[in-house]
């Protein structure tokens, strides 16, 4: 920096105040510095700039599957508001396991991250001493962790299970069952509970039909052709994300049958497939943004108690919630 100064005939402070985008440099000057800077191929050292205030300005995103759209969406929204505040995004995936996540979040308080948003693997907190001694601020998302309150910001499950239940009774549905994710997951047990729930309020006739995950089309194959070929087949399921939904769509091909389908989690191609599938859409992006800009206000001194956001969901009705014509027809029969 003491080089740039004395090409650009400034005092090292004006150096400074340029690399760091800080106001109070003529026009004409931070020109000339910028020009010295290209010249000589001067870099920012960030390592002294830690050492000084304290700060790495970098953020974490700890979610469970990288290649999930899902979380990919809150990944895109987190880095665009950390860009706009000019941090860096560092992002790791757990890949489900709480023992993995110990890992990362140690791993990632080393490396000093300013905060962190978190996907929890688990229901208890993975956070070892060394994470909590840190004081690292930590914002989760998708799922609550339990002990001590935390900010959190999940959706609204059992409002989007509702909707997926009335829109197929409105289309004529009476026998809907659900296919859940793995059971091991707090979202997945809370829209079990939801469908339960919805189900009997609505005096839906017949048992609940349930089945958690986790699955493959290979499961879901017999499990679906049986279900259709009961005395009072079920004609419609509500799937409890993305994945689940996709596996689901090749099994009834595989399969041959026709049913009415929600899925949870809307997915790219939902609206070109035949029929085109209506979902409970959680809008990611909103998550995602609200997750980040909680932690941001950690970040600049935000001591408030901890807060749980409910995000709301929204049904995009396509055409997978009608009743099949195949079953149409059977109603039809005298």
């Amino acid at each position: 920096m003491a080089d740039v100064a004395a090409e650009a005939h400034v005092s090292v402070k004006t150096v400074s105040r340029v690399v760091n985008r800080e106001p109070g440099v003529r026009r004409d000057t931070e020109q000339r510095v910028r020009g010295v800077i290209d010249r000589i191929g001067f870099m920012r050292h960030d390592g002294a700039r830690i050492l000084r205030q304290g700060r790495t300005q970098t953020i974490a995103l700890v979610v469970e599957d990288l290649a999930n759209p899902f979380y990919s969406q809150i990944g895109a929204a987190v880095e665009r508001e950390a860009r706009i505040r000019q941090h860096q995004l560092i992002t790791a995936s757990a890949e489900g396991s709480p023992t993995r996540e110990r890992v990362v979040l140690e791993g990632l308080i080393n490396r000093r991250v300013d905060g962190l948003v978190v996907v929890p693997a688990g229901e208890r907190p993975a956070t070892d001493p060394t994470v909590s001694a840190s004081g690292t601020p930590i914002v989760y998302v998708d799922r609550p962790v339990r002990g001590e309150p935390c900010d959190t910001v999940i959706s609204d499950n059992p409002g989007g299970v509702r909707s997926a239940v009335e829109h197929l009774v409105a289309n004529g549905h009476r026998r809907i069952a659900f296919l859940g994710d793995d059971a091991e997951f707090w979202t997945a047990r809370q829209r079990r509970e939801a469908f339960v729930a919805i189900h009997d309020a609505l005096g839906l006739p017949g048992d609940t039909r349930i089945a958690m995950g986790p699955h493959t089309v290979e499961s879901l194959a017999p499990r679906l052709d049986a279900w259709s070929r009961e005395r009072t087949p079920i004609t419609a399921v509500i799937t409890g994300n993305n994945r689940v939904t996709l596996n689901a769509l090749h099994a009834m091909r595989q399969v041959g049958i026709e049913m009415g389908l929600v899925g949870y989690d809307d997915f790219e191609l939902a609206d070109l497939i035949e029929p085109a599938v209506t979902v409970v859409h959680q809008d990611p992006t909103s998550i995602g943004q609200k997750a980040v800009l909680q932690l941001f206000a950690r970040l600049l001194g935000d001591e408030s108690p901890a807060q749980t956001v409910v995000m709301p969901t929204r049904l995009i009705v396509r055409e997978s919630g009608r009743l099949p014509a195949s079953l149409r027809a059977r109603k039809a029969l005298p």
